[in-house]
């Protein structure tokens, strides 16, 4: 039994010198590639960059006054990580362009926003002001326009809709690994004038002016609107539905600035025909705590109003405010008894988002009849 332990013993010492043996072996080996690379000039094995990168769309037409990505950036398998870098920024008639690359605060965040944060410090704790040019490239070849852009810093297209060379902005992108590098030519910047809120339907897009009804659009005194939803609001003189549409306008809304507030109010009205502010007690079904992120939330006979922070939503993610992630939902409920004494709920309200901070007052107008709010 003792000449197997010895045996054994023995066996895992060679087995491990044999071990070191290799390791030895490979080394030197490596080292004797390396020699030769230097010796016999061989280069380094480098990064493979595709000749058919590019981009699935290359006009961008950002709003000026929102953070917009915009890209749609093809490597077709090139290594990376790439560099990009725009390059040759020139106006259709070869004039240079440098309105886009003005470095302005704009917010960045540095925490994930979830909506669940219960004051407006806790909001601005997770983000902070960065200075960022208007118009610029990331390292995974999106371009972004940063709501730092406005009107006033980047002039935004014609207001008559046309696009002549010299009203447009292109540039061209240098890509770059290891492998080399390549450009991808005369991309398009086209940017739209601010709309500080959405819906805006009453906003002309090119202009900036009110909108012309749409089927009228030609005549300069007839005026759009933004519509609300309507389920189940009964007119008091009517006895019928009330309805917002292209045919008929019984209620609208306005979304417009207030003076008075904090600088970071947002605040809702409700106005009868007479166009007198109702009571928003009326609304008894409303869950107010759910309008919107809203803090110090104030009920008066005349309006709500919250400390919110701007823009609205914060980020387009599906949050309580915002199932769909991209416009807070607001939505308005009210009860009576109706004909056999059952319970009607009538809903109203509307899906919207403000880019500007300030302070602005969403108003429903109802314009020819007033809801119903009496028991039958």
């Amino acid at each position: 039994m003792e000449d197997q332990n010895i045996t054994a013993i023995k066996k895992r010492k060679d087995m491990r010198a044999f071990i070191k043996m290799g390791s030895m072996a490979l080394l030197v080996v490596a080292a004797a590639l390396s020699s030769c690379k230097k010796m016999y000039g061989i280069p380094d094995e480098k990064d493979y960059l595709s000749n058919n990168v590019n981009y699935a769309n290359k006009v961008f037409e950002p709003i000026l006054g929102r953070t917009s990505l915009m890209g749609g950036f093809n490597g077709d398998n090139s290594t990376q990580p790439l560099k990009f870098e725009i390059i040759n920024a020139r106006f259709g008639d070869g004039k240079p362009v440098t309105d886009l690359f003005q470095k302005k605060p704009t917010y960045v965040w540095t925490a994930p926003y979830n909506g669940l944060e219960k004051s407006l410090a806790e909001i601005e704790a997770k983000r902070k002001l960065e200075d960022h040019p208007l118009f610029e490239v990331r390292s995974s070849g999106e371009f972004i326009m940063w709501a730092s852009s406005t009107n006033t810093l980047i002039t935004p297209r014609p207001a008559d809709s046309t696009n002549f060379p010299q009203d447009t902005r292109y540039f061209d992108v240098k890509i770059t690994n290891t492998g080399g590098s390549t450009i991808i030519r005369d991309l398009q910047v086209r940017p739209f004038r601010e709309r500080p809120y959405e819906p805006s339907d009453d906003f002309n897009i090119y202009s900036g002016l009110p909108a012309p009804h749409p089927k009228t659009p030609y005549n300069p005194a007839s005026r759009n609107y933004i519509r609300p939803f309507l389920n189940g609001v009964i007119g008091a003189v009517t006895d019928i539905p009330l309805q917002s549409n292209d045919d008929k306008k019984d209620v609208v809304v306005y979304i417009r600035p207030f003076s008075g507030g904090t600088g970071n109010s947002l605040r809702f009205k409700f106005l009868n025909k007479d166009s007198v502010e109702m009571n928003p007690a009326l609304l008894n079904e409303t869950t107010w705590d759910k309008i919107v992120h809203g803090f110090n939330m104030q009920k008066t006979a005349t309006y709500v109003q919250y400390d919110v922070a701007y823009p609205i939503p914060l980020v387009e993610i599906p949050t309580v405010y915002a199932p769909g992630g991209t416009r807070d939902h607001a939505e308005f409920k009210y009860s009576r008894i109706g004909f056999g004494g059952t319970r009607v709920v009538a809903t109203f309200g509307i899906d919207f988002a403000i880019y500007k901070k300030g302070d602005w007052e969403i108003v429903f107008h109802f314009l020819k009849d007033n809801p119903k709010f009496e028991d039958e």
